[in-house]
């Protein structure tokens, strides 16, 4: 590690990846990222079937704990963040998701010039090497492989005719032209392994020779003179380092740990600030609010067929699969099993979707538990924009204090009602004619909640998050005081420091968050180098014809 860089970017993860690899793209640009985290070397990474298992370890998770709930009955729900190198990306569920044509309209309303779906479909574009996705609205030559699963188990189409039986359409694929409806899912994978920005993007910009990494850093601060940015200080193995910006410094470390380094760096709520012993530098209050999440819950059926993934839970068939997989990066073990997933709206006047569907051919939690009831099959279902807004806020001014995560989960009103809709409208579909062959009974919600308050009581009690944390260092106009980035991802009131990543979201973009995380890097990317941006695309989107009067 030298002493000066042209760079510094603060996490590896899926911005942070991208950004390195763009930065340093023509080697003239020297650039440090730091990662507090780890390597991601070793199969429960790399095996995406073990998808499970780093998120729920402290190797590689900061172990990041909720306040608790009062709409939940005081519930704490646990907020994984990847801390290993290729940060959240190395650790989630690998589901490629673009979002909505709709959400980025909705970012540009809302402050943020230049990231319309115009502005952002070229990027997606150039990030993308997409195998069967939909051309021409797909990229294919780029660093990040987007790949399908086999969807052999007989479940899947079984419940892509019920969808349709119950009178919603088929897509080919939800991230070209048309995303309502239901079809084959994208995953990060390519040759069987986890395509994390860690492969995608970090390893080949390190090989260039510009790009170093240091991990086991632990960012305190942003360094300043005077207003500038020109440096940061990090905590590595007990000791103190500094590392100095020529250009620029770039925070990527994500929804929760972005808005702690601001506030650690004197920018944020004036009041809390001070509460916390941090000299305030710029008094902005948007740093740390916005705070967004999509929660979900498994709606599980019992199978009357013994073909899901059940048979494959046991310590033999766990062993064969993970044998295959390490020799040929193939089998049951080269797939995150998501491999079907739908989006649809949940009433008319809805212009676009609003509910997820993620199908799964076995009953289980992420955690790794099976219902004793045995084969069964599953959809996590939720509503895509919520009302309801959280912070984040740190407690006092030392680097390793975790800090206050409050969602403020279904807070809103609406969220009920949007939450209810998802029911209805889930045992609708499950109901249909396709599934009488492999349908049995509803292991949950279960028979018992039929009313609304018996619906209410089952979210309150199982609702779990989706983990999409975003919002918090919110994207906008600079003379928005809500804002905290411009839409060039300059901070406001300061010089030379950006954020780039899903902290910077105006709001939740619909579906996984990996995606449009890493179009966040990628664009920022170009701001950062003094570019211009790619130019707008013409490509016009699908949607409903009828989204006034009809829900589907």
């Amino acid at each position: 590690m030298e002493q000066d860089y042209d760079f510094i970017i603060i996490g590896s993860g899926s911005a942070g990846g991208a950004m390195a690899y763009r930065l340093g793209e023509d080697g003239s640009s020297r650039i440090l990222v730091l990662e507090f985290g780890g390597s991601d070397a070793g199969p429960l990474i790399q095996m995406p079937a073990a998808l499970s298992y780093p998120m729920n370890m402290k190797r590689y998770d900061w172990g990041y704990l909720a306040e608790p709930e009062p709409a939940l009955g005081g519930r704490r729900l646990v907020c994984p963040r990847g801390k290993v190198i290729g940060g959240s990306s190395s650790i989630n569920g690998m589901i490629y998701v673009r979002g909505h044509a709709g959400d980025y309209t909705h970012w540009e309303d809302s402050g943020a010039a230049g990231w319309g779906y115009a502005d952002v479909l070229p990027y997606f574009r150039r990030m993308e090497h997409s195998h069967g996705g939909e051309t021409p609205w797909r990229g294919t030559d780029g660093p990040l492989h987007v790949t399908r699963g086999p969807r052999d188990n007989p479940l899947h189409a079984a419940f892509v005719e019920a969808t349709r039986a119950a009178g919603y359409t088929t897509t080919p694929d939800y991230n070209g032209y048309r995303q309502e409806g239901f079809g084959p899912a994208d995953m990060t994978v390519w040759k069987g392994r986890r395509w994390s920005s860690a492969n995608a993007y970090l390893r080949p910009a390190m090989a260039r020779g510009n790009v170093d990494l240091v991990t086991g850093a632990m960012v305190d601060r942003v360094i300043f003179d005077g207003m500038t940015a020109v440096g940061v200080e990090f905590v590595r193995r007990g000791a103190r380092h500094r590392v100095n910006a020529r250009a620029e410094v770039v925070l990527a470390a994500g929804a929760i740990n972005s808005p702690q380094i601001l506030q650690r760096s004197g920018i944020g709520p004036g009041k809390l600030l001070q509460a916390a012993g941090v000299d305030v530098r710029v008094d902005r209050a948007g740093v740390g609010a916005n705070l967004q999440d999509h929660l979900e819950v498994y709606f599980q059926i019992a199978c009357l067929q013994p073909i899901t993934l059940y048979k494959h839970l046991g310590l033999l068939a766990k062993a064969r699969i993970g044998a295959e997989w390490l020799f040929f990066k193939s089998g049951l073990g080269a797939s995150n099993q998501f491999e079907t997933l739908g989006f649809i709206r949940s009433a008319a006047g809805i212009s676009y979707p609003d509910i997820q569907y993620h199908f799964l051919p076995v009953a289980i939690s992420y955690d790794g538990q099976a219902p004793a009831e045995g084969h069964g099959f599953q959809l996590h279902v939720g509503p895509m924009r919520s009302k309801s807004r959280g912070h984040v806020r740190i407690r006092d001014n030392r680097h390793d204090s975790a800090p206050e995560i409050r969602f403020n989960y279904m807070s809103h009103e609406d969220d009920w009602t949007e939450f209810r809709r998802c029911i209805h409208l889930t045992r609708e579909i499950v109901s249909q004619h396709p599934l009488d062959p492999y349908r049995g009974r509803e292991i949950q919600p279960g028979d018992g909640a039929i009313s609304d308050d018996a619906i209410d009581q089952f979210i309150r009690d199982n609702v779990e998050s989706a983990y999409h944390p975003c919002g918090t260092v919110r994207m906008g106009a600079a003379d928005d005081p809500g804002s905290v980035v411009d839409p060039q991802c300059r901070v406001i009131g300061v010089d030379r420091l950006r954020v780039a990543d899903s902290s910077i979201f105006p709001r939740i973009t619909n579906g996984n968050l990996n995606g449009p995380s890493i179009m966040t890097g990628e664009k920022a990317a170009d701001h950062i180098l003094g570019r211009q941006p790619l130019p707008r695309a013409n490509d016009e989107p699908f949607f409903h014809p009828d989204w006034e009067s009809a829900q589907r």
